[in-house]
């Protein structure tokens, strides 16, 4: 495979390597569209610390920008990141399984 192609998924997942960037992008993927004062509110962060995760997911192309007069909007780029994290919890359900048969098997 192309190494950029790998390049490019790692700064993706990296971008998503923090809980409040995950937090964002779910919050996000319930929602149409929000701004940076909806995110504070709903995260419980200030602005500067929303307004720095926003901008590692922007510059991953997680999420996107559009101002709208004096304010700005942000969403998912691509929905479909929502799927990724609907895979990764199947797999924290299998481990849990598979470390509940080990101790059931004791």
């Amino acid at each position: 495979m192309d190494e950029k192609l790998f390049e490019a998924r790692e700064k993706i997942i990296k971008s998503l390597a923090n809980s409040y960037r995950l937090k964002i992008v779910e919050t996000l993927g319930t929602k149409e569209k929000m701004c940076v004062s909806d995110l504070e509110d709903e995260l419980n962060l200030n602005q500067s610390s929303v307004s720095k995760h926003l901008n590692i997911l922007k510059s991953a192309g997680v999420v996107e920008a559009n101002k709208e007069g004096l304010k700005v909007y942000y969403s998912l780029k691509t929905p479909c990141i929502i799927n990724f994290f609907k895979c990764v919890d199947n797999v924290i359900r299998s481990d849990i399984n598979d470390r509940m048969d080990i101790l059931n098997s004791k």
